[in-house]
């Protein structure tokens, strides 16, 4: 009987996982606790980016400014698939719980950083921490709660990213103005305490202890293959030239790197990346579909503020409220989509119409220019929303569903890591059409005083906007106009062998449904749903 008791927590929550029965209380306050955690990593960036100008106004070193984004970002990508295979060998709770602490060690010693130096190094401690974070959430979700009950929780998840998008200019320009831009980064402690005695408390998980050495090999080449990439796209046409031996340096290392790590992986036992995942053909899939999604998404909304201000005249701050149409239309369609899912146990169809609703929202947004109304580019958004809502979690839904409970964790932060790879690539290459087209313009209409204006990066703030002589303001809103339609435009296009890659996915019963009841369905494309019974922690 005292064996019976000390293992009903965790009896329950896997029982959950496997059955799909009715979520006891003690998940539900973990999926709060897991909600915390995953608006510390989405709001993170929103908050600094708007303290950004205070922090360089104190610490200097404006030279440097790009690397408090780039070291953190390079820091989550290269961390998210080894987060993932940890958890996997030796438990998901630890794990999880280590990269919290890493993220609050690295938010207070960005707190406290005397210089710029300083601050890209805390910055990186805490973006080791942030890529365990979201790959973390999304694999205890896994755990926890069969596919076929997660679309409950859809609309929860789309909910914290809407309020990251929209609440992190906001809360970040009122902590900078009143408390300082220290807190930017201490207002991570305690919400970040919070969901530490929370999961500490509540969550309990199979204990594992693998035996088998871990792949250093393969993780710090697969490391290597990232952060290669992530700088490519980030030099890329600002730093350095596209042609430079730089960026063409840093192409061949990560080829170089990738390849070996594909040569290594065939051969260790327990790899930091199993490449049978990818013979799944929905998983294959589904990690494609991401990758464009991340792509044209984060590539396509980057350029969406910069109109709303530019254009048609929305301040900072209200240009994040202007996003509402299509973060609350993405946070309708989850919840919806979600709940079929749940009922039915279908999902293709989602997959199919979300590739479709992107593209003709990206297609709608082309069409903008400067007499553009804000409700005409709100209702596009709201389309473009749509098509955001029926993909962002189903998407990774089939990506967990395609792979064993063994393997949740590579599979949630391969899912994770090419979508963030993605969304790199698109800032970079829509960056690169967005300032030609903005060049070309400014040169049409005003010839080389307009080459001039826009040669510092295309982008001009809006204190420096107000202060051009209307012919040359003009000029400007005009370009950038048909900057964002070229961007949208190309969008639209890629978008396309997204839409056409989702109908090749094959309506595969989701584990917690009835015909996952009784037997494996042939073909590999479900795996058993099978977890060890082990120690609880």
């Amino acid at each position: 009987m005292g064996m019976s008791q000390t293992a009903t927590p965790a009896g329950e929550q896997q029982k959950t996982a496997e059955s799909g029965g009715r979520q006891p209380a003690s998940v539900r306050v973990v999926l709060f606790a897991l909600m915390i955690a995953m608006l510390l990593a989405m709001l993170d960036n929103m908050i600094v980016g708007t303290a950004m100008p205070t922090i360089v106004g104190e610490l200097g070193g404006m030279e440097h400014l790009s690397w408090v984004v780039t070291a953190y970002t390079l820091a989550t990508a290269a961390s998210t698939p080894i987060w993932g295979k940890l958890g996997d060998m030796y438990g998901r709770k630890g794990v999880f719980l280590t990269s919290i602490v890493l993220f609050l060690i690295g938010s207070a010693l960005s707190g406290m950083a005397q210089d710029m130096g300083q601050l890209i190094g805390f910055r990186a401690v805490q973006g080791l921490g942030a890529g365990g974070l979201m790959v973390g959430v999304m694999a205890i979700i896994g755990d926890l709660i069969p596919p076929r009950e997660r679309g409950k929780y859809q609309g929860m998840m789309a909910g914290v990213m809407a309020v990251a998008m929209i609440g992190g200019p906001l809360v970040g320009g009122t902590i900078t103005d009143h408390l300082g831009w220290r807190w930017s980064f201490y207002i991570n402690l305690p919400l970040g305490a919070i969901a530490l005695v929370m999961v500490t408390a509540v969550l309990h998980l199979p204990k594992k202890r693998s035996q088998t050495r871990i792949d250093y090999v393969g993780a710090a080449l697969l490391t290597v293959g990232i952060t290669s990439l992530v700088l490519i796209t980030t030099w890329g046409g600002t730093e350095y030239d596209w042609a430079s031996a730089q960026i063409i340096g840093l192409g061949v290392l990560g080829v170089v790197a990738l390849g070996l790590f594909l040569l290594v992986e065939r051969k260790v036992s327990e790899p930091v990346l199993p490449l049978h995942i990818f013979r799944n053909g929905n998983f294959a899939l589904v990690t494609l579909i991401g990758f464009l999604v991340g792509f044209v998404m984060f590539g396509s909304m980057t350029f969406l503020p910069l109109f709303q201000q530019t254009v048609q005249g929305a301040s900072a701050t209200n240009s994040g409220l202007l996003l509402l149409p299509m973060l609350l239309a993405m946070m309708v369609v989850s919840l919806f989509a979600g709940r079929v899912t749940t009922n039915t146990g279908k999902y293709k169809v989602f997959v199919v119409v979300g590739g479709g609703l992107i593209t003709a929202g990206l297609a709608l947004l082309s069409l903008m220019d400067t007499g553009t109304t804000r409700f005409t580019s709100g209702v596009f958004m709201a389309v473009l929303g749509a098509g955001m809502g029926f993909l962002m979690q189903t998407t990774m839904l089939i990506a967990q569903n395609s792979v064993e409970m063994k393997d949740m964790g590579v599979g949630s932060s391969s899912a994770t890591l090419f979508r963030t790879i993605g969304g790199s690539f698109g800032v970079a290459i829509f960056g690169a059409i967005f300032t030609h087209q903005v060049n070309a313009t400014m040169v049409g209409r005003i010839g080389k005083a307009g080459e001039k204006l826009s040669s510092g990066g295309a982008q001009l703030d809006p204190k420096s906007l107000a202060k051009l002589p209307p012919m040359f303001k003009d000029a400007y809103s005009h370009a950038v106009a048909a900057g964002t339609h070229h961007v949208f435009l190309w969008g639209a296009v890629i978008s396309v062998i997204g839409f056409a890659a989702a109908w090749f996915l094959k309506e595969v019963p989701l584990r917690g449904g009835p015909a996952t009841q009784a037997a494996n369905p042939e073909g590999g494309d479900a795996p058993a749903d099978r977890a060890p019974v082990a120690e609880t922690v």
